[in-house]
């Protein structure tokens, strides 16, 4: 059964109520013209944000492994001035990054005002792997959802526009794209058999991200659930949220400076 793709504050979310199939009544080609609109409009936005300078915009992506992340950042935000765009991969933490809480190396990320910021997994990593591999105590992750909605919080009262998009796929779907990184000789560089021994755990992973949007989907950061088996659909949930944030921000032109009409070039 196919739920809102939105996900309210204060919902208890079950991702098996999720499809991962769905298309939004959508098909290929129309979702393809849709998106392309979607992304020539946002390349238009993003210049503004970049000129005003008064926004920030972060968009954060999860997904299990072979969800789709890297194909969505290169596909919504194909028309984007790369000056203005930063996107972070958050691996495995280093040694100075356990030194500090889990939070610092995510906040020195945040993009700056005018910035398109992406994560590439996120803070949220500290509620998931670490939680299905007791890395800490459990005292500790639980803690940790209500600071990441604070973390966000300050995000958000301080000028930066969260959106949150967790990538669905089903577990047979992710057994489609591993066996093509396997096959297909220009994608075999993504395979690993860490992601195998992850897969054992899909329904720990599961509990895991439920968790997470449930206790995490907030009025000023809330998650998407994208559904993401077809990606020309995941692309295109993705690219029309993202311009119609930026729409809402009202961004403008900064005023040209005084007397501009009267500069003769020699």
């Amino acid at each position: 059964m196919s739920q809102p793709i939105l996900i309210p504050p204060d919902t208890k979310v079950k991702l098996a109520e999720f499809d991962a199939d769905d298309t939004g009544g959508y098909d290929k080609d129309d979702a393809k013209k849709e998106t392309e609109r979607y992304s020539e409009r946002l390349g238009e936005l993003q210049e503004v944000l970049w000129a005003e300078k008064k926004h920030a915009v972060l968009i954060l992506l999860q997904a299990m492994d072979a969800g789709g992340k890297d194909g969505a950042i290169r596909n919504v935000l194909r028309d984007v001035n790369p000056q203005g765009c930063q996107v972070t991969n958050f691996r495995v933490p280093t040694q100075d990054e356990l030194d500090h809480d889990f939070l610092w190396r995510v906040h020195r990320a945040a993009p700056a005002k005018g910035m398109i910021g992406v994560f590439n997994r996120s803070q949220y990593e500290d509620v998931l792997v670490v939680r299905v591999h007791e890395m800490v105590p459990e005292e500790v992750w639980q803690a940790r959802y209500e600071q990441i909605n604070a973390f966000e919080k300050l995000l958000t009262e301080t000028g930066t526009t969260v959106l949150k998009f967790y990538l669905h796929i089903s577990k047979d779907e992710q057994k489609k794209q591993f066996q093509e990184r396997i096959e297909d000789p220009t994608k075999n560089w993504k395979f690993s058999m860490g992601d195998l021994k992850e897969r054992e755990y899909w329904d720990d992973y599961m509990r895991a991200y439920e968790a997470a949007l449930s206790r995490c989907s907030t009025a000023w950061a809330p998650w998407h659930v994208v559904p993401s088996n077809h990606r020309w659909y995941r692309d295109l949930v993705i690219s029309r949220a993202v311009v119609q944030a930026l729409e809402s921000l009202d961004l403008r032109y900064p005023p040209p400076p005084p007397d501009l009409d009267k500069v003769v070039i020699p």
